[in-house]
């Protein structure tokens, strides 16, 4: 079960530069139940993601290189890019801060994952956060795919 919260951001934080990053490449194969696949540095990964807009069921797989680069052939839409900061927060939880690349460049969405909805509900963004957008389906990366 995936449980996260999703915020618009407008300002960076300071000592972004400090943290570990990941580039990230992803595709949609399907967005209604979204499969995706994923390139997060050297790893590949297939993803099922079940419906619902805060909490929903994920799956992950490996995949190789060229599975990967065969899936990725025959995907629908926008080819997402992105680079990946990890920022720790002081309660064990990261903010994973997604600086879009390419088609959607300068958009930065941060994402929460929660070990439970209660955590998820109590949960109160740093002051750099913007907008929560995490019932907005236009900033879930399975639609932007499509725009």
């Amino acid at each position: 079960m995936e449980i996260e919260r999703k915020f618009l951001i407008n300002t960076l934080p300071e000592k972004l530069d400090a943290c570990p990053f990941h580039h990230i490449e992803q595709a949609y194969l399907c967005t209604a139940p979204v499969v995706r696949v994923r390139r997060q540095d050297n790893d590949y990964i297939l993803t099922y993601k079940g419906s619902g807009m805060m909490m929903r069921e994920e799956y992950n797989l490996p995949l190789t290189a060229e599975a990967y680069a065969h899936l990725l052939s025959k995907a629908d839409g926008n080819v997402l890019t992105k680079k990946r900061y990890v920022i720790p927060l002081p309660d064990g939880l990261n903010i994973e801060l997604d600086l879009f690349e390419g088609k959607f460049a300068g958009l930065y969405l941060a994402e929460v994952e929660f070990p439970d909805e209660s955590s998820a509900n109590s949960f109160v963004p740093p002051d750099w956060f913007g907008r929560e957008v995490t019932y907005d389906p236009a900033y879930h990366n399975s639609n932007m795919s499509q725009v």
